[in-house]
Order: structure tokens, then sequence, then C-alpha cells
């Protein structure tokens, strides 16, 4: 029997002991790949057998559309404990995704903190400081003593240990943010000293409207494994961890990858519904529909020669496909490099010269080959040349689109991940189509002879 059926059948018998048991010897690989097979009833289900701690750590490792799915299959009464048991910045993410009405009766059940703590991260942007900060942290005033400080930490242990504590933070007297203690200088420090002694003073801070490409930059230049999130009055409200920069960074470049190949609308799972997938795929599919009547409308324009000389209908295809694979290689390159933070909008002059570079070099190379093999196969030398000159050219015009159209859509305000793809394929194409056509129709006489 498969982990899936079992789960459901031990679900379905009501043996929390035997649940228990399967949980325990199931890696998490296997029970992901299990509860993605299931329909949202019973993955939720199965998650609502569970205790809510176990629930929790299920839910940060399933898709996020799988776990917004589950957690709205329970009650209210059952989705708060598990609310309860997340991190701040998780609850606030998945709050944010389920319907609003839902959202409310869920908090309403939770602990009057949880609710307010989501609330307020909810304020914020999603792909800001503000939207991806923690707000479990360690903070206390910069006049106690290292033994007050530790005592306290002490007597709320049951509260720090899921923390992740790596800084205390220090407030001044109108709780603004003056200095943050790292724990290894308040383990070694002597206990008469003060917390102001010890603390590193004006530490570098963000305020909670900073956009992710800044973050990415400021995590770049420093080695820190949190930056203290403030407001305008420099007052702490929360704290950005390294590894949730990093996995935003990650998430930013999986979208745009997902968004250049036509899935737009976030994550696109196969357990989602046929007729929501459809839709999402064909928004794309639509508008390059639409780019390649654009582009085929140059064949139309000599079809005279393309009769004459119908060779040239089996280099066609070739020419676009490896203009647009080259041209592809250069608008992942853009949009990893925009992602990381490595190249910005304005440096478009710059990186056209050196994808110029590449695709002259290149261009030549692949010229010379596809040349070669038209000359072999008719034992014309001239559709040789015309052939391998137009994929030169066309990889030298593949290679400068998909290099600077990322950057100059980003600059004017579009969404580059997703439509530097038609544009670039519809551009290669018409090139293309251009550049044999055009080159044969003024050599026709050598062609046809």
């Amino acid at each position: 029997m498969e982990i899936w059926q079992q789960l459901v059948e031990t679900v379905r018998e009501g043996d929390s002991a035997a649940l228990e048991r399967l949980l325990k010897e199931v890696s998490e690989g296997d029970l992901i790949h299990a509860l993605a097979r299931l329909p949202a009833d019973e993955r939720g289900n199965i998650i609502a057998a569970m205790r809510p701690e176990q629930a929790a750590s299920v839910l940060e490792l399933l898709p996020d559309s799988q776990a917004v799915e589950a957690i709205q299959e329970l009650s209210p009464e059952a989705a708060a404990p598990i609310l309860e048991e997340l991190q701040s910045d998780q609850r606030a993410d998945l709050v944010a995704q389920i319907d609003r009405a839902e959202a409310e009766a869920i908090l309403a059940e939770s602990a009057p903190e949880t609710a307010e703590s989501v609330r307020r991260l909810l304020e914020y942007p999603p792909d800001s400081a503000g939207g991806r900060m923690l707000t479990e942290y360690v903070a206390v005033p910069s006049s106690w003593t290292v033994r007050r400080l530790i005592e306290h930490l002490r007597q709320n242990v049951d509260r720090y240990a899921d923390f992740g504590v790596q800084y205390v933070y220090a407030l001044g007297d109108q709780d603004e943010l003056v200095g943050v203690l790292p724990l290894r200088d308040l383990l070694l420090a002597r206990e008469s000293q003060s917390v102001a002694a010890l603390m590193i003073r004006d530490p570098i801070s963000v305020e909670a409207g900073t956009q992710l490409e800044e973050l990415f930059e400021l995590f770049d230049r420093y080695s820190f494994l949190a930056i203290p999130v403030v407001d305008r009055a420099r007052r702490l409200v929360g704290v950005l961890l390294r590894e949730d920069v990093d996995e935003a960074r990650v998430d930013v470049a999986l979208a745009d990858e997902l968004k250049s190949r036509g899935i737009v609308g976030g994550e696109e799972l196969r357990t989602m519904p046929l007729l929501h997938r459809a839709r999402r795929r064909l928004s794309w599919l639509s508008l390059n529909i639409l780019l390649n009547v654009v582009a085929a409308s140059v064949i139309a324009a000599y079809q005279d020669t393309l009769a004459a000389v119908i060779a040239l209908a089996v280099f066609l295809p070739i020419i676009s496909d490896m203009s647009g694979c080259s041209g592809n290689q250069a608008v992942a390159v853009s949009l990893r490099e925009m992602a990381l933070g490595v190249v910005k909008p304005k440096e478009l002059l710059r990186v056209w010269g050196q994808e110029l570079t590449v695709g002259c070099l290149n261009g030549f190379v692949l010229g010379c080959l596809i040349g070669v093999v038209a000359w072999a196969w008719q034992g014309n030398p001239a559709l040789g040349a015309v052939v391998g000159v137009a994929l030169a050219l066309n990889t030298m015009v593949a290679v400068s689109i998909g290099g600077t159209v990322p950057l100059a859509l980003k600059r004017f305000g579009f969404d580059p991940a997703l439509a530097s793809g038609p544009i670039l394929t519809t551009v290669t194409d018409m090139c293309g189509f251009l550049l044999v056509l055009g080159l044969a129709a003024s050599t026709l006489a050598r062609l046809a002879g």
C-alpha cells in the first residue's frame, strides 16, 4: 500500500496512535509527495488529525498553494492552534493568501497577541523588509546589567526557545534601537557590566518599507545573520534573518523563471483545478499567437523567393530556433543578474556591449557550421553563404535583445520575466526570416542556378 493510502486509511479509522507512528516512520520527502497526491479535503483531514506542532511542520514543507488549501479545509478552531506554532512571518504569509472572511475567523480563535502580530505584518507589502521580518526577538533596555539580562532569558526560556536568537537588541528611553549585543559577547561578559557598555552602538538597520533589491545588496555587503527592522522613529518592529532574505532571492528567481516560460500568476502544481491551470497558461500563449502571426507575415512577403529555392524552407526553423536559444540564454543571465542585484537597468549599454561580443563569436561559429551543412547538402556555396550569414547576424540580434530587453522593461516599470520571452521570440523570428529570405532574394540567380 502506498504511503498516501496508509495516511488516508489511518485517519479514516481515527487511530491517532497509529498516525503518530506512521509519521515518525515516513521521511519528510515521502510525506510531502504523499500529501501532494491527495485531494484538498483528504489533505486537510490528515493535517487536522495531527498535533498542532506536527501540522505546522508539515505546512512549512508544503508548496504555498497546498498549505493554503489545507488550512482552508480546517475549521477556525482547528486552524488557530496550528497557526500559533508557525513563525510570525510564516503566519502572515499564510493568512494573506486565505479568503479574508476565513482569515478573520481563524484570527478570532487565535491568541490576541498572535492575531495582532499577523495584522501588523499584513500592513506591509510582501516584498519589503516589513513583509519578510520576524516579530520574535529579544529586546531589553540598554541600562540593564548582564546579570539582569541573563536572569530575564532564563525566566522566559519557554518563550524564547523557538526564537533562533543570535542577538539581543538594546533599546533607549523612547524604545528606540540604540545597540545590538551578540550572544557570544553576552556569554563572555562579566555580570556587573551593563548592556550599554557591551553593545554595538548605532547598528545597521533597515526601515520596514525597504524593498527586496536593497535588502539583497545589504546582505551581500555585510555578513550579518540578522538585521533589525525599525520604523521612522527608529523603534524596533522586527528582525530580518539572512536565511529569509536568501529564500526571498530564490523565490524571485523561480518566479521569474516560471513567468519567462509562460506560467503566470505564481506557482503551478498539477493538483490544481484543470481550468485554473489552463487559464493561467492561455493568457501568455494567446499573446504569442498574435506575435507569431506578425513573424509569419515576413514569409508571406517572400513566398516567391521561397518557391524558387525550396531548400530555404528547411533552414528557416533551424535559424529561428538556434537564434531563439542564444537569445534565451542572454535573457536568463540578465534576469538572474537583476535578481542578484549584480546589474541595474541603467547599465543597458554595458550589458549590450558584453552580449554583442559573445554574439559575434558564437554567431560566427554557428554560421560556419550551418553554412557548411547547407553547402554539402545542396552542393551550392551560395546557399551555404546565405544561411550561414543569416544565422550569424541573427545570433547577434538575438543576444542583443535577450540581454537588454529585460533591463529596458524593468526600467520602464514592466515585468521583464513575463514580457521578454514573447518579444525575443517575435523579433528573432522576424529578423531570421527577413535575413534569410532577403539575402536569398538578392542572390536568387546564384541560388536558383
